[in-house]
């Protein structure tokens, strides 16, 4: 879709623009809404990085929270900019990230302390290929293919563990990351098939009611939210397995996993 109007970061050079008209809102920030929408994948999990640090989590976990900041930074500046390299920025990230994900699911009943350094490479190999070949040709499709594979993996694993080998208490995390995370995957779709019906709608509004039609801005919202009570899921499933206490507590509207310490014996 080509560009309403060229401003401050120049011509379009991404391989995708979406549904928002380009600098519509301000000259410096080419699609607005879904720029600004990236807090949502931004500053939870900053703050589940203190608490994690706070906590004593294993540095797996850390870097679970670490990987959605940067796909959230990296979303902010693709949709700022709509430049090929920042969207590479925004992508990469997130089939690195989602195996980050996949190890500390999969790796959530091992030994503490413990390694498994074949699962590392597994998911390194598949990394590094997905990323030199998407660099190479550039293919949009081929990205949400290789990420749509790590999420389905990523939902496997979650339903293995949730409903067979983890905590009955963890169950309603997992539920919750996937409804949420699939009403992202709808407004997604919504927003890519019916874009010229959503923006005669938005046209008709009054200036107020139009954002909420930025439906790729909603679903940086919904994934955002749930790939952060996915981690959760995880950190809840592996410290439960430890004989740790977990809470679940609410900061403002942000849902909150904090691990307590051992259970009495």
């Amino acid at each position: 879709m080509a560009p309403s109007s060229v401003g401050y970061w120049g011509p379009t050079t991404s391989t995708l623009d979406w549904c928002e008209e380009n600098y519509f809102v301000t000259p410096y920030i080419a699609e607005f809404w879904n720029t600004v929408s990236n807090l949502c994948m931004i500053l939870p999990p900053f703050i589940a990085i203190i608490h994690a640090l706070i906590d004593g989590l294993e540095r797996r976990y850390i870097a679970s929270y670490l990987s959605l900041l940067v796909v959230g930074v990296g979303s902010w500046f693709f949709h700022m900019t709509l430049l090929y390299e920042m969207q590479l920025f925004d992508e990469i990230p997130m089939i690195w990230g989602s195996c980050v994900f996949l190890y500390c699911m999969i790796e959530s009943h091992s030994p503490p302390k413990s390694h498994n350094y074949k699962l590392v490479l597994l998911l390194t190999f598949y990394a590094v290929v997905v990323t030199v070949v998407y660099v190479y040709v550039k293919w949009p499709i081929f990205h949400q293919i290789a990420y749509g594979i790590l999420v389905l993996w990523l939902a496997y694993t979650g339903v293995r563990l949730a409903f067979f080998k983890g905590s009955s208490s963890s169950k309603p995390l997992l539920l919750i990351s996937g409804f949420v995370y699939f009403m992202g995957f709808v407004v997604w779709n919504i927003d890519n098939i019916y874009c010229k019906d959503i923006r005669t709608l938005r046209s008709n509004l009054i200036g107020p009611l139009r954002p909420v039609t930025q439906l790729h801005a909603w679903w940086h919202v919904f994934a955002g939210f749930g790939t952060l009570i996915c981690v959760m899921f995880s950190v809840h499933v592996r410290y439960r397995h430890l004989k740790y206490k977990c809470q679940i507590k609410r900061l403002g509207l942000l849902p909150c996993l904090r691990v307590d310490g051992k259970e009495d014996v």
